[in-house]
């Protein structure tokens, strides 16, 4: 074999491979964190108003995982009062494993049920209003049964 085929060879099996990463690459999935992340960023100055008013409790919210559930206490700074939001569970490596509840609850555990499957890092985002004031928690977990 001469030199013009083995050159010929180098260049070919160069191709070939950098076709085969572009097809494997077009195969990943690609999910966004939120379609509309823009005007969410806009609105970021209110979710950090929002942290700082939740700082400012007299103690943190506390979550627990058992037996398959997700179970949030508010501080005692709620009780007696209507509690309205939203809680998610945001799974960053696959979006189908998101979890999102509404709540309406007034002196109550929330339960938030979690499927068997979903094991792995999750972020937990607690959206709540209480006597016309939005108060937001964030935390990151790791669920394993």
């Amino acid at each position: 074999m001469n030199w013009g085929y083995k050159i010929l060879f180098v260049y070919v099996a160069f191709i070939a491979g950098t076709l085969f990463l572009v097809f494997r690459a077009s195969g990943e999935k690609d999910d966004l964190v939120t379609e509309d992340y823009y005007s969410q960023e806009l609105k970021y100055q209110q979710k950090i108003d929002q942290m700082s008013r939740t700082g400012a409790l007299s103690a943190p919210v506390k979550y627990e995982l058992n037996a398959g559930q997700l179970l949030v206490s508010f501080p005692n700074d709620f009780s007696g009062k209507k509690i309205a939001g939203n809680i998610l569970l945001y799974c960053p490596s696959d979006e189908g494993k998101d979890i999102k509840q509404d709540f309406n609850i007034q002196d109550a555990v929330l339960k938030i049920r979690i499927p068997p499957a979903h094991n792995g890092a999750y972020e937990l985002h607690i959206n709540w209003q209480a006597d016309g004031l939005d108060y937001y928690f964030e935390k990151k977990i790791f669920i394993e049964k």
